[in-house]
């Protein structure tokens, strides 16, 4: 009986299930998983033969420097992966990609530049990450989306300067966060992640010790003690006026808008033209024009747009936008042009309501309002010379005529 219990206690042990490679030590846990241990070997490559059934393999405490994109083919099945404390500086996209039940992912301790960030969007699975102790300089944008299993991400000693907006968004679960030991730029690019360290459920791991290290005037400060008043997302207004170039038969109207705005740092006025004759143009920086003979649009540093000559084609909306690092800012107004022999006081008034003044946003958590709400109608109207007369039977002068945001009319 004895001999029989022997021969299968090999066969067990020989069994395509518990292959375990010539360096490492495979056991099978209480709870069914099975164990591949390979740390301390001086191991300079992932070890072949392992089993296709194996859920944790550690590999800590290695000379592993190159992960390539089959190093982990064998393993289809693993749950926990540790490679801490090894030399590894390289790893191929596609390396985790395959590991759709991993739930745990050490590379701490490691001389990672760079990581397959692409790899994390199929390991809906994951927990934990630890990418801590490495050299990574920054983290792609959206590169966390989708990982909602995860609990506990360290990111700690590296040489983060700034993260993107929204980095760990969308990470329900998450309940710890490591950053410390990490070159920070507090400007107001990263204000964001004070403001999301402030009303997260999740817990900064060593908070005062994730500082600033530039600019100089906020160095050693906590990152989620950037001042407020530093860092204040912009606002815009926008108002309007006509200038008529000539007086006689033909004469040109210049339509001017200009646009006000505020924040700290001072925002960047960018403008955003939809006209109904089909023209679509996205203006950024002064004495832009569109392509041909003769520019139409015309921006200035001063927040001004010009349009020269204006006419039926340029009907449309015309957009303010004010960015700064905190956010963005958008104001707009739709132009018409209208032509009656009738006063102008004729014309029905637009709701002086209908917009807010500071336009509407996508700074912090507002959400973008559907297209033309809350936009004012401004009417460019045509008086012909002959009835250039208004109440009281006081000519309007040529020439420049200001007008408030809210009231509609501009006379030609």
């Amino acid at each position: 009986m004895r001999p029989l219990l022997g021969v299968l206690a090999l066969v067990t042990l020989l069994s395509p299930g518990l292959a375990c490679p010539e360096p490492c030590s495979c056991s099978t846990k209480k709870n069914g998983r099975l164990l591949a241990e390979c740390a301390y070997r001086e191991l300079r490559a992932v070890p072949r033969g392992l089993s296709p059934n194996v859920t944790i393999l550690t590999l800590s405490a290695n000379r592993l420097g190159h992960l390539g994109r089959s190093s982990l083919a064998e393993a289809p099945e693993l749950q926990s992966l540790w490679l801490g404390y090894n030399h590894i500086s390289a790893v191929e996209p596609g390396t985790f990609a395959h590991l759709l039940h991993l739930k745990n992912l050490d590379l701490s301790h490691n001389r990672l530049a760079d990581f397959p960030w692409q790899d994390l969007g199929g390991l809906g699975a994951l927990q934990i990450l630890k990418l801590s102790n490495n050299r990574l300089s920054w983290v792609p944008r959206g590169a966390l989306a989708g990982l909602r299993e995860l609990r506990s991400l360290w990111l700690n000693d590296n040489a983060l300067a700034t993260l993107a907006r929204g980095t760990f968004e969308g990470l329900p679960a998450l309940a710890q966060l490591q950053l410390f030991h990490n070159p920070f730029n507090c400007s107001c690019q990263l204000f964001w992640l004070r403001e999301w360290a402030r009303s997260t459920e999740a817990v900064l791991s060593g908070a005062a010790s994730t500082l600033c290290a530039e600019p100089a005037r906020l160095r050693g400060r906590a990152v989620t003690d950037i001042p407020a008043e530093l860092c204040v997302a912009p606002s815009a207004q926008l108002t309007y006026l006509s200038s008529l170039a000539k007086a006689g038969p033909g004469d040109g109207l210049t339509l001017s808008l200009h646009c006000s705005v505020a924040g700290s740092p001072p925002p960047e006025v960018r403008w955003r033209v939809r006209t109904a004759a089909g023209r679509s143009l996205d203006i950024r920086g002064p004495a832009q024009g569109q392509a041909g003979s003769r520019r139409r649009f015309l921006a200035f540093k001063n927040g001004t747009l010009a349009i020269p000559d204006f006419g039926k084609d340029d009907e449309g909306t015309y957009t303010c936008l004010a960015v700064n690092e905190v956010g963005a800012r958008e104001v707009s107004l739709h132009v018409a042009l209208a032509g009656s022999e009738g006063p102008a006081e004729q014309l029905p008034r637009d709701d002086p309501q209908a917009g807010h003044p500071a336009g509407h946003g996508c700074a912090g958590r507002d959400e973008p309002e559907p297209p033309g709400a809350g936009e004012n109608l401004v009417i460019v109207y045509h008086v012909p010379r002959g009835v250039r007369s208004g109440a009281g039977g006081r000519d309007i002068p040529p020439g420049m005529l200001p007008l408030a945001l809210g009231l509609p009319l501009l006379l030609w």
